[in-house]
């Protein structure tokens, strides 16, 4: 059963989704749906509430209700049964805090519709952690570009690849690039770029520290470093440490450093050569300061090799 529920204003979705579903929203009376008539759908985008935060949620829905209406869509032949498409914290919040009625905005909505809009909704708030945006932004760009999830990577290392001028163009140009450059720009988030180079790299973590930044215990930059550790036991002992003691950037930076294995094995003519290698690469000699540095180091290396040099022909 619906009811009507005249004493409070309208819903109204937010202005960046009804501009990303292309289409105006009408204003609709709100309405009182029972919450046992509200089911959560199987593919729901997002997996991690903080605790703090949702019990927060339910004090203030407690004390003041549900002020801003779900969204669901009712579910084809289920007479009386909905879909939550849009607000699944609140949804929550609601049952723990004992409503038998939310207030909601129907709407008819096809699956990929009402996906695409929990997707939206989603990404637009400021507490995802970067996971689950990483994943989100998959799924919207699949939609978008009607393709399986697995193939976007590909398609976005190829775009950057192109961007790099490594390869002739061949997605930046044509309308799979401007669907995603179009998605990012609505979004107003990151950049395709800096999501190729420092988003999609987090799919690919170990899974302790996947675990650990899908429930927000750490910032994805220091799980980056973490990863870096190869020895299983000693970086999900790292990641502990990091989380328990809430450990700076530098200073997991330097217990990584620790943990590397020594170089010593290598030979000393493959280190010597590593060495100038780098030197040329880095071009030292085009900042003045450091090429001055560079001038102290290497007299004093010809001060040792003359001095062994004298010493080698006494000692003959």
């Amino acid at each position: 059963m619906v009811r009507s529920r005249k004493t409070e204003q309208p819903y109204k979705a937010k202005a960046n989704i009804d501009v990303l579903m292309g289409q105006e929203q009408p204003s609709i009376e709100p309405l009182l749906l029972p919450i046992d008539s509200i089911s959560l759908p199987d593919g729901q985008p997002r997996r991690y509430f903080d605790p703090v935060k949702m019990e927060q949620l339910i004090q203030s829905i407690k004390t003041h209700g549900v002020l801003e209406n779900l969204l669901v869509r009712p579910l084809p032949d289920q007479e009386n049964q909905y879909e939550l498409v849009a607000g699944e914290r609140r949804y929550r919040a609601a049952i723990a805090s004992g409503l038998k009625e939310v207030p909601v905005t129907i709407r008819e909505l096809t699956p990929e519709q009402a996906l695409q809009l929990a997707l939206v909704e989603n990404l637009l708030r400021e507490d995802l952690n970067p996971v689950e945006e990483t994943e989100g932004i998959l799924q919207l760009l699949s939609i978008r570009l009607n393709m399986p999830v697995a193939e976007v990577p590909n398609l976005l290392y190829r775009m950057q690849h192109e961007a790099k001028g490594k390869v002739a163009q061949n997605v930046l140009g044509n309308e799979q690039g401007q669907a995603i450059m179009a998605v990012f720009e609505e979004l107003g988030k990151l950049s395709w770029e800096s999501f190729v180079s420092s988003r999609l790299p987090l799919l690919k973590l170990p899974a302790e520290i996947l675990e650990a930044l899908q429930a927000g215990k750490i910032a994805y930059t220091k799980a980056q470093l973490i990863a870096r550790v190869k020895d299983k036991e000693q970086r999900q002992s790292l990641l502990e440490e990091a989380i328990a003691a809430d450990l700076s950037l530098s200073e997991i930076k330097e217990r990584v450093k620790s943990l590397q294995p020594p170089t010593d094995t290598e030979t000393p003519q493959a280190t010597i050569q590593a060495v100038t290698r780098r030197i040329t690469q880095s071009k030292v000699w085009e900042n003045p300061k450091k090429w001055k540095q560079v001038q102290t180091l290497l007299k004093k290396l010809e001060v040792l090799i003359t001095e062994e040099d004298v010493a080698d022909k006494i000692n003959s």
